[in-house]
């Protein structure tokens, strides 16, 4: 159900500030006098809502004011909100003394239940709510700009006392942006009947554990009408896109637009129509055959709008992720102008930037800085796309990344926040902790390797921030987690048989977790001891020594670790199988080093990586992909100084995602999301390799700078630091390197000696 507020504001000449705090289940829309002004709110944990807090002094008039809130009350299960009864609260002082208030005892706010977004339509997708389908009259939207509504209000209801937070993250400045080009245009048949059609568990599967509307209860099928689509004729165009300029569709005419790098936001556009129209934009993060596939993410990629005769400022409520957008007029003759999108993005990474001789990574760099803000408003998010998820493991690299391009670890506070105020989480077993949240996990699943990677980021957590009361609140829910996963100790003390999703990463390891994985228990031994050491405790800490030791004896067999072991006969033999990214778990959880494996680092560093299908090297070993394989990989490259083979292999694995969509993506091709935010971390290994940032403390107001034997020329940069910004940059000058460190920052600089 989507609900209006509304409430009438008389300013005076010489008002100091006017200001509105207000929080909502599940999102809601402010404007002022129909003018967009915010979203929100910042999502936090079962039961606590975070508060926002607006400046609207400058965007009052004097005189009469309408000050509106839309809040979408969803009511459905998810991993992007939760499922919680819908309100709002919202408080509007006037120099300090509260103008209105909501409240059902006075009549400050009114509210109208907005009908005009259709209520039963489809899920957007498993992982998300609804999608927008409108029906809208010239006089729609005129509750937020007119005196008389001419609306009926709605009965309200006083909500049980809630429990709230501060919002703790940056608000987004939710710029406008235009179109680059007019890709394409064309013209499309309709009503053409398929033998089958896409349906997704999002429509099939509603019911006790996923909340929504059954088919035969859906006003529209909206991924029915697109499908029934059929594109006849297609221009290609590329022609700059001017917003002024009004592009006038007919019938059965589509526009194709470019706004050159994959950017997530809120998708609007004018409208002016002399009759009834039909209006579908669909969109993607790229084209497939030179068209928009609105369902390639397995989510439904369309909005709808029927308009009656009149003018529209249309723009989603809710925010999605493109690159491309089609306009299909499905019915009637519109006129459409001012095609944008309003960006969603964390605004705290602004000073940072990155340079060098060599454009591929400076491309690669651009990308995962616009991925990272993509992903991580309020929280870490997997994708901005099909999900809106703040996946654990994906944190642990995002994390990094924050904490170099913004100078804070705000969002990661929030994260980790929401995690640990709730307790125990209904339907996961007593100790688990979620695979992604806040989200409801009505079916029980979870993935136990996640939860490992959450104590793993939990002692870096500790190093960046201090965070004391965060770090002493989460001992006990710490030391649940390790207690859950005791019982499947075998008598070797190897983790075996474990329940639920256990997830190595998307490739042929995800087929080798039972029943002794050893990814998982070389995972479980980095857990123990990071467990260990943030709160000293030594047993946890021998425990892991002696697992690195089992480990070591039962999967190495002379050349390469064998990622599984299974029971035959009561006793464990391995499968003989072996994954690449089973190598990378060995050395990155110190089951192995370069001094301890030579011969298998040696391989790995050099007979691996991204050109091995090329070579046929090692066909036995099942190639790793994007997430964490690959990420994995080039971590140790940076632990063990192997910088010029990162920078080298970030152009092969990175180079062709910066170029055909600005943004770093989930795979290492198309077949999902291209815009991931754990891929971002590359700005970090940028930073590190490139640029010679080894460290940065932020706490201390610390930075070492090393400068490594790259094939670069020369490399600049700059990163916030505190309340200024640290810029650094060099050049090779014969065999030495000459630099300069300045900027306005108060941190101390420790240099360290160029390598031999």
């Amino acid at each position: 159900m989507t609900v209006g507020f509304r409430t009438v504001i008389m300013m005076e000449r010489g008002t100091e500030s006017c200001r509105i705090r207000l929080t909502a289940s599940s999102i809601y829309r402010l404007k002022v006098n129909g003018a967009f002004v915010g979203h929100g709110p910042a999502r936090g944990p079962h039961g606590f809502f975070r508060v926002d807090e607006w400046d609207l002094t400058d965007k009052l008039a004097t005189g009469f004011n309408i000050v509106s809130v839309e809040v979408a009350g969803y009511n459905a299960n998810s991993y992007y909100l939760l499922n919680q009864p819908s309100f709002l609260q919202a408080e509007l002082t006037v120099n300090d003394s509260i103008a209105a208030a909501t409240s059902v005892k006075r009549a400050d706010f009114q509210a109208f239940v907005l009908t005009e977004r259709l209520q039963k339509v489809q899920r957007y997708s498993y992982q998300r709510t609804f999608v927008e389908y409108y029906r809208l009259t010239a006089t729609s939207s005129n509750w937020q700009t007119q005196p008389d509504p001419n609306r009926t209000p709605a009965l309200l209801e006083e909500t049980a006392s809630l429990n709230y937070l501060a919002r703790g993250v940056s608000y987004p400045e939710f710029k406008r942006r235009a179109p680059d080009l007019i890709a394409r245009s064309g013209t499309f048949a309709q009503g053409i009947r398929r033998e089958q059609y896409w349906r997704d568990r999002s429509l099939t599967a509603i019911g006790p554990l996923l909340a929504g509307y059954k088919e035969e209860e859906l006003e529209r099928i909206i991924s029915y009408d697109m499908e029934e689509t059929e594109t006849l004729e297609t221009y290609e165009q590329m022609t700059p896109y001017i917003g002024t300029e009004r592009l006038t569709l007919r019938r059965g005419q589509f526009y194709i637009v470019d706004f050159g790098v994959n950017t997530s936001g809120f998708i609007g556009c004018h409208v002016i129509c002399r009759a009834r129209v039909k209006l579908f934009i669909a969109f993607d993060e790229i084209l497939t055959d030179g068209d928009i596939d609105f369902l390639r993410l397995s989510c439904v990629n369309v909005i709808g709008f029927e308009l009656e005769a009149g003018s529209y400022h249309l723009e989603s409520i809710e925010p999605y992720t493109l690159k491309y957008a089609k306009l299909l007029v499905m019915d009637g003759e519109a006129n459409i102008a001012d095609v944008c999108i309003r960006e969603f993005k964390n605004p705290d990474t602004h000073a940072a930037a990155f340079h060098c001789s060599d454009p591929a990574l400076n491309a690669i760099f651009q990308a995962g800085a616009e991925t990272f803000n993509q992903n991580a408003l309020d929280l870490y998010m997997d994708c901005p796309s099909r999900e809106r998820a703040g996946w654990l493991c994906d944190s642990y690299f995002m994390s990094k990344v924050e904490y170099v391009l913004s100078g804070t670890s705000r969002v990661e506070t929030n994260f980790r926040e929401n995690l640990i105020i709730t307790g125990d989480f209904p339907f996961l077993p007593s100790g688990m902790i979620p695979m992604c949240y806040p989200a409801d996990h009505y079916n029980g699943r979870f993935i136990p390797n996640w939860a490992l990677w959450y104590v793993v980021e939990l002692e870096q957590f500790d190093t960046r921030t201090n965070n004391r009361n965060l770090i002493a609140k989460s001992e006990a829910q710490v030391m649940k987690l390790l207690d859950y996963f005791r019982k499947f100790q075998n008598e070797y003390g190897l983790l075996e048989n474990l329940e639920s999703w256990v997830f190595v990463e998307w490739s042929k390891a995800n087929e080798l977790v039972q029943d002794v994985n050893f990814p998982t228990n070389m995972l479980y031994a980095g857990a123990l001891d990071a467990a260990g050491r943030l709160y000293d405790n030594p047993e946890l800490r021998n425990q892991a020594s002696r697992l690195r030791e089992t480990i070591r004896r039962f999967s190495f067999d002379g050349r390469f670790f064998n990622d599984n072991a299974v029971r035959v006969d009561g006793e464990l033999k391995l499968t003989g199988e072996k994954t690449e990214v089973c190598q990378y778990y060995a050395f990155t959880f110190d089951i192995a080093n370069p001094e301890s494996h030579p011969e298998l680092w040696r391989i790995l560093a050099d007979r691996f990586g991204p050109r091995r299908a090329e070579r046929g090297d090692f066909l036995e070993v099942a190639p790793a992909n994007a997430f964490i394989g690959n990420y994995l990989r080039l971590d140790l490259f940076s632990r063990y100084g192997e910088g010029i083979k990162l920078l080298d292999e970030l152009s092969g694995y990175f180079s062709h995602m910066a170029e055909a969509t600005g943004t770093l993506w989930e795979n290492i091709d198309v077949r999902a999301s291209c815009n991931h935010g754990f891929a971002s971390y590359v700005t970090y290994w940028l930073y590190k390799e490139a640029l010679g940032i080894r460290s940065i403390d932020h706490r201390n107001k610390h930075a070492i700078v090393q400068f490594s034997n790259v094939d670069l020329e020369w490399c600049q940069g700059s990163l916030p630091c505190g309340n200024g910004i640290m810029e650094l940059s060099w050049r090779k000058v014969g065999q030495s390197v000459a630099y300069e460190i300045g900027g306005n920052h108060d941190y101390t600089v420790e240099v360290l000696p160029y390598p031999d």
